[in-house]
């Protein structure tokens, strides 16, 4: 059974992106997904996303639920009945919202893990970090710019923009089964943060990246973007996928 239609707006969306070494990606990945490059190098992060007025579509707003959430991301591509797809594979969710928690795999995709939101956002500034029910962390400093980081493997903020708005199809794991969702937004703008403090549990776990595979690559923002999220086929996860 497909997840059913959610709409509701994001109503702020923080993307860390760090450059990953391919073959630390592909030690980490399951079967179907293989690491999307841009050039030679794998994007994997995290996204820090508010949402509100969240329902399923055809309720009014006033029924929608509002929360602070993570996903953990990288870029793949598979192949599904002959054709190549592109889109993220989303090893954990996380969220304040213990309904999300609850839901998960039902109105929502894939197993949400329950944790603690901390957020301190004024006049262009960002504080924001989260701990899990199971000790994953994240915590993240920054402010906008407009300054493009000149190690990024992107060559400016267009292309990194194109990169995430065509990479819009994510799937979680949730069991014996990948749950699909596309993300379908009604506006797409995106502008640059400059980050002063980043620490993420997951990144800097060494039995997954070992030293010298992962590097911090950029920072987006987007905000007040109104959207629906549109459930897909399951792809069963098969003994390779383990």
């Amino acid at each position: 059974m497909k997840i059913p239609k959610i709409k509701g707006v994001i109503d702020r969306r923080i993307l860390i992106n760090y450059q990953v070494d391919r073959e630390a990606l592909e030690n980490f990945l399951p079967y179907p997904f293989k690491p999307k490059l841009v050039n030679g190098k794998g994007i994997a992060g995290i996204c820090l996303i508010r949402l509100k007025e969240i329902r399923p579509k055809g309720l009014p707003k006033q029924f929608g639920i509002s929360s602070e959430n993570g996903a953990h991301r990288i870029a793949v591509e598979w192949t599904e009945n002959g054709e190549l797809k592109e889109g993220v594979f989303i090893p954990r969710r996380d969220t304040s919202s213990r309904l999300n928690s609850l839901a998960g795999g039902t109105i929502f995709p894939g197993i949400h893990h329950l944790a603690a939101f901390t957020v301190h956002e004024s006049d262009g500034n960002y504080n924001v970090s989260f701990l899990s029910d199971d000790k994953t962390s994240l915590s993240i400093i920054a402010k906008e710019t407009k300054k493009w980081n000149s190690d990024s493997v992107f060559e400016n903020l267009e292309c990194v923009s194109k990169f995430f708005e065509n990479g819009s199809i994510g799937y979680s794991p949730d069991r014996n089964y990948f749950e699909g969702l596309e993300l379908k937004a009604y506006n797409w703008n995106v502008s640059l943060l400059e980050v002063e403090h980043i620490e993420s549990s997951f990144f800097d776990d060494k039995s997954i990246f070992p030293d010298g595979s992962v590097k911090f690559d950029n920072a987006l923002l987007m905000k007040d973007i109104e959207h629906e999220w549109i459930g897909l086929d399951k792809i069963k996860a098969t003994k390779n996928s383990i």
